[in-house]
């Protein structure tokens, strides 16, 4: 399963979007990697939202591309918001109902 996750950084109220298979891990990466990213700025992130984006990477990409498209943070924030029902073309997405720590 890939995943479409978004990270939020409360210090700098940052958000960042991102797909991987395991968004846990992930967030550790962005947390702790030494490379010099957009990510390594605005730490530390927490997981502000996670959702199954299907069984490829191609699926996954789809969707996290068309998020960033949006250029939206009134976007981002529906999206991490529980009560928010995906619709068109995010109706495929499925927010998963726990974060791991």
């Amino acid at each position: 399963m890939f995943y479409l996750y978004i990270l939020y950084s409360v210090d700098y109220d940052k958000y960042y979007i991102g797909s991987s298979q395991d968004p846990w891990e992930r967030l550790v990466w962005h947390n702790d990697g030494q490379k010099d990213t957009f990510t390594s700025k605005y730490r530390p992130w927490q997981l502000a939202v996670v959702f199954e984006a299907g069984l490829s990477r191609a699926e996954a990409l789809y969707f996290e591309r068309f998020v960033k498209k949006q250029k939206s943070r009134i976007f981002l924030e529906k999206l991490i918001d529980p009560d928010f029902v995906p619709n068109g073309k995010i109706a495929k997405l499925v927010r998963v109902p726990h974060l791991r720590d």
